[in-house]
């Protein structure tokens, strides 16, 4: 009987949390959450507009999206990230810009596949990092290695780099940025770079691997993967994008296409319209600015020492002890924190804090450490 591929996952990691979510939820004052990076915030009113007025859908989406959703990309890849303009053909038609990805979890789980790597490829992932880079790796059936720096690292087929890190919050420096450029022209690799959390540097300018001053100019090999859950608290619209290589997004729009991964087309109005709105983007870096203000003194106080955490959502913190000693210690304060284990077993010392909790929750998580004697 064939074995059945799922075996090869590994266990869903959250599904470990239960006992300490059971206890943080028997905190007198309720638990406070801050072991996912689920946006809490309303969704901005530029966003529901749009959603309320794209109705008339009776028909099918393209895999490509609409016309102004593909300016709409362009125009924030230019001038938000200083991307240079792929410009106009001779026909007067604009090159692929982008293909739309419903959520960019499935790009980071699928794109691998996608892109044809198999058994006989090599994947280089991050050592901390979001589990779903490696999951990739296993629904492709190739091999899977863990390497952060490109002079160090092996003749692959792919790479994925995050930049800002989802745990630890650490920004690359343009110069690893540049290096892992040139690894992959040297390889002929593609290099995928998961810059979801680009907009929340706080201690950092976070830079896209598309920007002129890292590519020097061309995208050839370089695709990034951008999603609207987090800048625009879109995560139940399921919006992304992935834009770089013309040829490499030839190649996955193709594939796309074939297998039915398409934005449902109110979906593209809604991307639309708050991919050219940053002042919700602004308004939102306030909230993350404010909590982080409040949970980082609280946290070091009762012994936490912080690492990286010069952008993104989360606070990555160690006590010097196990993870899980950490999390335990703050269930008791009714605080559910994701262990460091989560992210590979490099970091199973650390937790990540998440700022994404009300201001009510962080205020009252705050008011708990603060009163640990």
């Amino acid at each position: 009987m064939r074995k059945p591929h799922t075996s090869a996952l590994p266990d869903f990691p959250w599904d470990t949390l239960a006992g300490a979510k059971q206890r943080a939820g028997e905190h007198p004052g309720g638990m406070v959450d801050l072991s996912v990076g689920t946006p809490v915030d309303p969704v901005p009113e530029v966003g529901r507009s749009a959603l309320a007025t794209a109705t008339e859908w009776p028909g099918y989406p393209t895999t490509l999206g609409t016309p102004a959703l593909q300016d709409a990309i362009a125009a924030y890849l230019t001038g938000r990230l200083g991307v240079a303009d792929p410009g106009v053909t001779a026909a007067g038609d604009r090159p692929v810009v982008a293909v739309p990805a419903i959520g960019t979890k499935e790009i980071v789980a699928d794109l691998p596949h996608q892109l044809g790597l198999g058994p006989d490829d090599t994947l280089v992932i991050p050592e901390v990092a979001y589990p779903t880079y490696a999951v990739g790796g296993e629904l492709a059936r190739c091999r899977v290695v863990v390497c952060d720096d490109p002079t160090q690292a092996p003749p692959a087929t792919m790479a994925w780099i995050n930049s800002p890190s989802n745990p630890t919050g650490a920004v690359a420096a343009p110069e690893l940025l540049r290096g892992w450029v040139e690894w992959a022209r040297a390889h002929d690799a593609i290099l995928a770079a998961d810059e979801c959390y680009l907009e929340f540097g706080w201690e950092a300018d976070p830079q896209s691997i598309l920007h002129p001053d890292i590519c020097g100019g061309s995208h050839d090999n370089l695709l990034i993967a951008h999603s609207l859950s987090k800048r625009s608290n879109l995560a139940g619209y399921r919006a992304g994008f992935v834009a770089g290589d013309p040829a490499l997004l030839a190649e996955l729009l193709e594939v796309r296409k074939h297998s039915g991964f398409m934005m449902p087309g109110p979906m593209q109005d809604v991307m639309t319209a708050l991919l050219a709105d940053q002042e919700h983007v602004e308004v939102q870096r306030e909230r993350y600015a404010a909590r982080r203000a409040l949970l980082r003194p609280a946290l070091e106080r009762v012994g936490f020492t912080i690492h990286h955490s010069e952008a993104g959502l989360y606070l990555w913190a160690t006590r010097g002890e196990s993870g899980r000693d950490s999390v335990a210690f703050l269930a008791e304060l009714g605080i559910l924190v994701a262990p460091g284990d989560f992210y590979g077993p490099a970091s199973g010392e650390f937790v990540r804090i998440a700022m994404t909790a009300t201001d009510e929750r962080v205020r009252a998580g705050v008011e708990r450490l603060n009163a640990v004697t």
